[in-house]
């Protein structure tokens, strides 16, 4: 098999994402939308999608829930490394299907977030400084783990077909309710929401990739042609602080069609100001990673032709309302 043979063989397709959509009826929430006109919020009229509200407080819980309730059998025990909001996702799907959770998180999770895990039940193992570290160590978890004999599922944050599935219920979900939308605004970590975003849209709408210049490990695997390593830094790293995007999700991207995929990069100013706009304007509290797509509109960033309808997803709200000052 050629590399373009094997790249299309690792696509996430949308009849997946339509299965997910099934397989999660009564497990996820239908967030609601907030139809804004200019002047309420930006320079120009913006529908939110309020993911916020979704269960585990981001749209990660999409992901986790598809991810567990795909398996053939219940396994022994869940385990997972985090940020932080796959990690609560994970922790609270398995907790409501009753399996245990164990939680890889680094040292820059918010406090906020960890407190959550614990809350929710999950055994939580904290250290590193990043993402990739707490993926290491979680990674020799499970090998132990497997030496023993116990039947251990892991769900990865981002590069897994069946999370990427689940995610993309949002975008399924969020063109049903507005069939108007003409550019969707998606944040990017690791790659699995706009993955799956990108997997169901199948080149019908033209999807903006936002992320901070601090934490680019998207656009720096599109500019490179292969995913490949980045620093990551900034007031959204621990939401958005992969060190490398996920190959499925470069894969769905390299196959959506030229001039339907754009990028952008924002500062981590721009973020905080759309985060405080959001909550001045709206009474929205987000977590930063949660305000970055909308830092692409508010800071002037994205030029949108006239009559060109701007869906955003605000995707979490893992935060102490008091980070906000």
């Amino acid at each position: 098999m050629d590399s373009q043979a094997s790249a299309t063989a690792l696509l996430v397709t949308a009849d997946q994402v339509a299965e997910a959509a099934t397989r999660l009826t009564g497990r996820i929430r239908q967030t609601p939308l907030l139809r804004l006109a200019a002047g309420d919020l930006c320079d120009v009229p913006v529908t939110l999608k309020l993911e916020q509200l979704q269960k585990a407080a981001s749209f990660k819980a999409r992901g986790a829930f598809n991810s567990l309730l795909s398996q053939p059998r219940r396994p022994a025990r869940v385990i997972a490394a985090s940020g932080g909001n796959h990690g609560i996702a994970v922790a609270l799907a398995a907790g409501e299907l009753g399996i245990p959770a164990e939680i890889f998180i680094p040292a820059i999770s918010a406090p906020a977030k960890v407190q959550r895990l614990r809350d929710l039940g999950a055994q939580v193992q904290q250290g590193g400084q990043d993402y990739a570290e707490a993926l290491t160590a979680m990674q020799r978890r499970k090998a132990a783990l497997a030496q023993t004999g116990e039947q251990v599922l892991e769900v990865h944050a981002y590069d897994q077909a069946t999370v990427l599935a689940g995610q993309g219920t949002l975008a399924r979900e969020f063109e049903s309710q507005a069939p108007e939308v003409d550019t969707f605004f998606i944040a990017v970590g690791g790659g699995g929401l706009i993955g799956g975003c990108l997997a169901w849209l199948s080149g019908r709408k033209k999807v903006v990739a936002v992320e901070p210049r601090t934490s680019q490990a998207y656009n720096a695997a599109l500019t490179a042609g292969a995913p490949c390593d980045v620093t990551v830094a900034g007031v959204a790293a621990d939401a958005l602080g992969a060190r490398q995007v996920g190959q499925l999700s470069f894969n769905l991207a390299q196959a959506y069609p030229d001039g339907l995929l754009e990028r952008i990069l924002v500062e981590d100013e721009e973020i905080i100001t759309a985060r405080q706009r959001l909550w001045d304007r709206c009474r929205l509290l987000v977590e930063p990673s949660g305000a970055a797509a909308l830092a692409a509109v508010i800071s002037g960033r994205y030029k949108p032709a006239q009559n060109e309808g701007l869906g955003i997803v605000v995707c979490g709200a893992n935060c102490d309302p008091a980070s906000l000052s």
